[in-house]
């Protein structure tokens, strides 16, 4: 069976950066499963992945605009030390992140760095910017269920597997993680 819409794909894969360091990984023992078509995944990696088949392991290069966009400076700010009462210093740190409601919906944003009474904030993407390295192995392909459709999401072997082994709630979803 070949991916394409609506087919849940079961892969392992290692993904890198330019540089060659690994910034992700889904095994054997913990393989990574999207409903294809769902916006799930990056949109350079679903391209690659349409009509593959269990058993296809490729190499593919994404660029930043077909992964986690280009980084914009638009997205960063300079914001008083006084927005963050209540956070210790030792956790007011550069690398640190948090959710922020925003215009358009919860964001991750990173502490780019402290400087005195100044926080430097980014609310790009982590990987905005990077150009990806993935090595990927299709493991399995199989149809989506109507109750997977209607979720947008997988339900690996009827649970939950799919979303980091969180425990399937009243509704069959996971962790309320779903929009359906």
């Amino acid at each position: 069976m070949k991916i394409s819409q609506n087919k849940v794909a079961t892969l392992t894969y290692t993904l890198k950066n330019d540089d060659g360091e690994i910034i992700d990984q889904a095994d054997e023992n913990a393989p990574f499963q999207y409903m294809h078509g769902s916006g799930g995944i990056i949109k350079g990696l679903e391209k690659a992945l349409e009509e593959k088949q269990a058993g296809d392991d490729f190499h593919v290069v994404i660029p930043p605009e077909d992964a986690y966009g280009v980084r914009d400076e638009k997205l960063t700010e300079a914001v008083p030390r006084s927005m963050f009462e209540g956070i210790s210093d030792e956790n007011l740190v550069a690398g640190a992140q948090f959710h922020a409601s925003t215009a358009h919906g919860t964001q991750i944003i990173t502490i780019a760095s402290v400087e005195g009474d100044t926080v430097n904030i980014d609310a790009n993407h982590p990987l905005a910017g990077e150009t990806l390295h993935f090595d990927v192995a299709v493991k399995d392909v199989r149809d989506a269920s109507e109750e997977e459709i209607a979720h947008g999401h997988p339900h690996a072997s009827g649970g939950c597997g799919s979303h980091g082994g969180q425990e399937e709630n009243t509704d069959g979803c996971c962790g309320g993680n779903c929009g359906g």
